[in-house]
């Protein structure tokens, strides 16, 4: 039902804070997979492996936050790490949509970056985006470790990639946010390891 009227919004306001609130809080159980995602990207990077990132929509501009925050910090001072978003280069994705199709845009770029001993970051909230389905696959093929953060019941992202976080939400925007949190954990956790590296 659509609410209309100040009244209305104001309310339809405050129940999405609190489907958000409650999105947020049942991640409770996904920490300990975030944190063992973590651990596996630090060992990745500690043996020279680079982490690699996709996204469609607002997950593309989560696949570039999360990779900002790798070569930059998330908290405190700390060595640049290798990360690289697929997302933000119009020249290439329009190159490989064009030339190719766009259910290649990520995997085409996989292809030409990925080594065995990387890790690629993969976002798709409904689990079933093509595009970064055939990225997880190239990347498998070419004996990378994927990672995968989605929603709902996973779809076939959840059953493809080696590491995957479904978030309990139909929600396309609750699901971003809760990705958001999951990734600031993860940042956390990576940031702590090498601030600790002699």
């Amino acid at each position: 039902m659509i609410r209309s009227g100040p009244a209305g919004r104001r309310r339809a306001a405050y129940d999405g804070l609190d489907e958000a609130v409650r999105v947020v809080r049942s991640l409770g159980s996904e920490v300990e997979s975030a944190q063992r995602v973590a651990e596996l990207m630090v060992t990745a990077l500690q043996d020279g492996g680079r982490i690699l990132t996709c996204g469609n929509g607002g997950s593309a501009l989560e696949a570039q936050h999360f990779a900002a925050e790798l070569i930059g910090h998330f908290r405190g001072d700390r060595p640049a790490l290798a990360a690289i978003a697929l997302t933000p280069d119009p020249a290439v994705l329009t190159a490989i949509s064009n030339d190719f199709c766009y259910d290649d845009v990520f995997a085409r770029q996989v292809q030409g970056l990925a080594r065995p001993g990387d890790v690629l970051l993969a976002f798709s909230t409904s689990g079933n985006s093509a595009n970064v389905l055939a990225a997880v696959r190239t990347a498998r093929d070419l004996g990378a470790q994927t990672v995968a953060l989605t929603g709902g019941d996973g779809g076939a992202l959840a059953a493809l990639a080696d590491h995957p976080i479904v978030v309990a939400s139909a929600d396309t925007a609750h699901i971003q946010e809760a990705h958001l949190v999951l990734l600031h954990i993860i940042c956390e956790h990576i940031d702590a390891a090498f601030r600790a590296a002699p």
